[in-house]
């Protein structure tokens, strides 16, 4: 078994040796495909380290996090625990912070996640277990907050510390200005973070502003130190914090001083560092052509000129000499990555008919081709790709959209309450076989933690039905051809959500068999707040994959997009569909008519802007940057990757 230290990075450089490849880093990192292939790793550090510990009769002293880093960890060590027999009799924990004020009762304190995901699971002696108590008086904190110091202290010390990072560079609830000698105390929560956590409380003035927190030296005793982060919302932060200098505005650039410090990253979270953003200025690489065209796009950024302006000086001058030497001149070199982004740009998604399609991102034959959309949420469709959902109907193609999920979470009370009183006034109880009246009763007395009736969920989930009729019907979708899957690990009334089972893999599984499509279309943001996108591309994944031996799936295509959080990088672009001015105007009011999303967005991630704003400009962004490189201007573009399933 490997430990996390012992896992060498995937990337694609000749012998140019650890050290150059790492040289602008100063904290030990490494970087795996995804965050389930680096949790089981993390996972079985720990465990070694208790079974260790229990050989030697010792405790073994476990600092904790919370969070969305540290779930699938928990996942494998309570795995390990009904499988394998370890055992956590011998373990003492002491869990980083919680919220201020905070009763252990709330869903939303620490005490409640970690009883959920580790310890209501696992063979831990509760009186061995430690969490900050939110309920403490605040005139006895002080006190309180020393009292942790020496328990830590008196359990013989943190022997491992497993952090998470925070989009202002906290590690546990340490915001900036964070001295390295603090130890656990109350702090102020900073402005970004209290954004981040809005949409597990259902709006930041829900989110409490203060916490109690172990102290940056108190971490930095741990004898071992684990920080996971995973996912493209991290990756600035991380390079901040590996490359950066060391300050309190970043405290976790404080680890920098740790001599037994790892860093568990995904690719996305690693994204940004300087080996994998551009990793010519580090040492020589295997130009493959995705590198080449990444390459090239950041030397047109950084130089600010178009494509073909670039001059054998502009490569040697920026750490390309040797790509320069491999292709002979920046002529060369120029002409054909203009040309490669050239032949991405196309008005017709479906595939122009009857035309040469070798320099098409898409097929010219079948002309008519069956076309599913998959939307997670019943508005991503529309947002992600609206201009081109219009302009695959419009071009005469079958087109189906499909809504994975009922998007009921993303109602607001008040929203559902509005609906339920319209309708109870116009319909009444006995003409309706829902019960308005006990939905309105329901939301007017809703408590703090309560999780919603099947009935409230279903009012929710029919709001969001009929804005994607409606919207669909503006667009000019037939309605017979909109499907609503209501996959089941949705349906939890809760934020958290259940995992992908086979019963999801199955329906999705279902309408792609039904429909025997020539191209489908999903999203492949995986940014969204609470990890919907990704279980619903996983489901689509899945399915096509079990679906693969069929002779239809031959000519199907998988064609993925992005959402309301990022845009592709140009280089990983395969398909940019351009839109006119009344195209994105036609796309602004479909995404208007998803009202119960508008002026409120319940999880609208680190971006305050409204969706149908965010997408706008993106798309606009997108457009500008093909005209930057020299490419023809368009008002706005959406981009396309594929993707080999």
């Amino acid at each position: 078994m490997k430990s996390a230290l012992e896992i060498k990075p995937d990337i694609s450089y000749k012998s140019a040796g650890k050290f150059e490849e790492t040289r602008f880093e100063k904290i030990h990192n490494e970087i795996f495909k995804n965050s389930t292939e680096a949790s089981v790793i993390v996972a079985q550090e720990i465990a070694e380290l208790i079974k260790s510990k229990e050989k030697q009769n010792k405790s073994c002293v476990l600092g904790l996090a919370t969070g969305s880093s540290p779930i699938k960890v928990y996942e494998e060590l309570v795995r390990m625990h009904r499988e394998e027999g370890l055992s956590f009799s011998n373990v003492i924990t002491f869990n980083l912070d919680e919220y201020y004020p905070m009763t252990k009762e709330n869903n939303q304190s620490y005490h409640y996640f970690m009883n959920q995901h580790l310890f209501n699971h696992i063979d831990i002696k509760p009186e061995n277990i430690h969490i900050p108590d939110g309920t403490v008086a605040i005139e006895e904190l002080n006190q309180y907050c020393i009292d942790y110091e020496m328990n830590i202290k008196n359990a013989g010390g943190l022997d491992f510390q497993l952090l998470g990072i925070g989009r202002t560079g906290h590690v546990g609830f340490n915001e900036p200005g964070s001295h390295i000698n603090s130890g656990t105390r109350i702090i102020t929560l900073d402005h970004i973070t209290r954004v981040d956590a809005s949409s597990d409380f259902n709006g930041i003035d829900n989110v409490p502003k203060r916490a109690i927190t172990m102290g940056v030296s108190t971490i930095l005793r741990s004898k071992r130190i684990v920080l996971m982060a995973w996912g493209q919302n991290k990756a600035d932060i991380i390079k901040r914090t590996i490359q950066g200098d060391i300050s309190s505005e970043v405290p976790a650039t404080f680890l920098q001083n740790h001599a037994n410090a790892t860093f568990v990253l995904d690719q996305s979270a690693a994204s940004e560092l300087t080996r994998f953003k551009t990793p010519w200025l580090v040492g020589e690489c295997i130009w493959t052509q995705e590198l080449k065209s990444k390459a090239i796009v950041w030397l047109c950024q950084s130089t600010n000129q178009s494509i073909l302006k670039l001059t054998d000086r502009d490569y040697n001058n920026n750490g390309m000499s040797d790509l320069l030497a491999l292709e002979g001149s920046a002529y060369d070199l120029n002409i054909n990555m203009f040309n490669v982004l050239q032949h991405t740009i196309t008005g017709w998604p479906g595939g122009k008919p009857n035309t040469d399609d070798s320099h098409r991102p898409e097929r010219a034959n079948p002309d008519k081709k069956r076309v599913i959309l998959f939307s997670p949420h019943p508005d991503d469709d529309v947002i992600s790709m609206g201009g081109t959902f219009s302009k695959l109907i419009k071009q005469g193609h079958d087109v189906h959209v499909v809504y994975q999920t009922s998007g009921n979470i993303a109602v607001t009370d008040d929203e559902a309450l509005k609906f339920a009183e319209v309708c109870n006034d116009f319909i009444g109880d006995a003409k309706t076989k829902m019960n308005f009246q006990a939905v309105i009763d329901f939301l007017n007395n809703k408590s703090e933690n309560e999780v919603d009736t099947v009935e409230a969920r279903k009012l929710k989930g029919l709001i969001r039905r009929r804005e994607s009729y409606a919207a669909t019907r503006y667009i000019g979708l037939k309605e017979e051809n909109i499907h609503f899957l209501d996959m089941p690990f949705y349906e939890t009334g809760h934020i958290k959500k259940n995992p992908l089972g086979p019963e999801d893999i199955a329906i999705v599984q279902g309408i792609i068999a039904k429909i025997k499509p020539h191209q489908v279309f999903a999203a492949g943001d995986l940014a969204d707040p609470h990890g919907t996108h990704e279980v619903c591309l996983n489901a689509i994944f899945a399915a096509m994959k079990q679906l693969k031996p069929e002779k239809y799936m031959n000519d199907c295509w998988l064609w993925l997009y992005r959402g309301a959080w990022h845009e592709w990088d140009i280089h990983e672009i395969d398909m940019a569909v351009p839109l006119s001015p009344d195209e994105v105007l036609l796309k602004r009011h479909a995404i208007l008519y998803h009202q119960s999303q508008k002026d409120r967005v319940m999880f609208q991630g680190n971006d305050s802007r409204e969706f149908w704003v965010r997408a706008e400009d993106r798309n606009k962004h997108t457009a500008k940057l093909y005209d930057d490189l020299g490419l023809a201007e368009y008002e706005a573009i959406e981009a396309f990757k594929r993707f080999d399933y």
